[in-house]
């Protein structure tokens, strides 16, 4: 088989010890005689592998018991109507921070739902960094934040402290279970699968409990955070096979040291590949600003288009996939993901010098 480097945004690169493990149990899971994919969701052996999901997750993340941990479809497009929905009312303000591209599409959802403020913005400097100063309105509804902006590659390093006391909603889509974050000072936070957790599919949301007290009872049951709650996600069929997929995510974090050794790995990884950029004699550039940068998404540009291309050709022929940038901004961006291993950011990092040297 081919050896290929996998650099994509998302669906991203999973563990190859979960796709074997996945590969093993395929056709007879724990010798029922069924696929995963063929469980009822009723069955005890379901019921058991998104249990072991939630309170290894739980574990990992340090979620506090006052929290419920939900699983729903949609990804984090439909959170961004969900939690207007559930939590923007009449009287009161949805804040939003926008610092890419998703943040933006989510406030584009809450304005069709009720009153929306922008609380920060890097907007005007091309999303190059994380906006600092924070401004809320009056009776805040909610702060809303995206963790990680995948498109631009910028990431919030600290947790956002507004002077006011105010519920603060995440979508760390594309950060989650990559670093350790103090969850008790969120209200929820939801993420899509498909970057650290899992394959597609699945939507895992925390929030705290004293925050569900607030759904309202005439909103659509699937789009109520109250009817997962209540019903342990199952309230119809979940998407089983990727929480199935998720419990084994988790546990292979847990095997590699748990959280906070993912988060050093992934800063020895973002760190390789920023220092070939900062030593490029601006051959490579980064466009988010250092302070600011992901450790997630690695974002670059090279001096021309031409050049751009031969370099994604080339980089194509070494095996190396999914580092186009984003089709909004172009250029380059490679995506290392907890389950990219240190070794292919290492083979990236020495094409890209020596493709600078060999262009020199």
């Amino acid at each position: 088989m081919k050896q290929v480097f996998n650099f994509n945004a998302g669906p991203a690169a999973l563990p190859k010890e979960v796709l074997q493990k996945a590969q093993e149990e395929l056709l007879n899971y724990q010798e029922s005689g069924l696929s995963v994919m063929e469980l009822s969701h009723r069955s005890k052996l379901y019921e058991n592998i998104q249990n072991h999901a939630t309170e290894r997750l739980r574990a990992l993340m340090n979620i506090p018991a006052d929290y419920d941990i939900l699983y729903m479809q949609g990804g984090a497009s439909l959170q961004f109507s969900a939690v207007p929905m559930n939590f923007l009312t009449e009287d009161k303000t949805a804040n939003y921070c926008l610092s890419g591209s998703w943040s933006e599409k989510a406030l584009k959802e809450a304005k069709k739902l009720g009153r929306t403020h922008i609380a920060s913005s890097s907007k005007e400097e091309n999303y190059s960094h994380i906006p600092e100063h924070l401004e809320l309105s009056e009776n805040p509804a909610y702060l809303h934040i995206t963790s990680n902006n995948t498109i631009f590659g910028t990431q919030w390093k600290t947790t956002p402290e507004p002077d006011v006391e105010v519920p603060l909603i995440a979508d760390m889509s594309s950060d989650i279970l990559s670093r350790r974050i103090p969850v008790e000072k969120y209200s929820l936070i939801y993420a899509g699968a498909q970057k650290n957790l899992g394959p597609s599919g699945v939507t895992v949301v925390i929030v705290k409990k004293d925050l569900l007290k607030r759904c309202p009872d005439h909103i659509p049951t699937m789009l109520n955070y109250q009817t997962y709650a209540k019903n342990g996600s199952l309230y119809n069929t979940p998407p089983t096979f990727s929480i199935y997929m998720l419990s084994l995510v988790l546990d292979w974090v847990a095997d590699q040291g748990g959280v906070a050794q993912i988060e050093a790995m992934n800063a020895e990884k973002a760190e390789l590949i920023y220092h070939v950029i900062d030593s490029s004699d601006s051959f490579y550039k980064g466009p988010a600003q250092p302070g600011s940068r992901s450790n997630m998404n690695v974002t670059f540009t090279l001096p021309t288009d031409e050049l751009t291309n031969k370099f994604l050709y080339e980089a194509s022929e070494h095996g190396f996939v999914g580092l186009s940038g984003h089709r909004m901004i172009g250029g380059c961006r490679a995506s290392i993901y907890n389950a990219v291993p240190l070794s292919h950011c290492e083979r990236l990092a020495q094409f890209m010098t020596d493709f600078r040297t060999n262009f020199m």
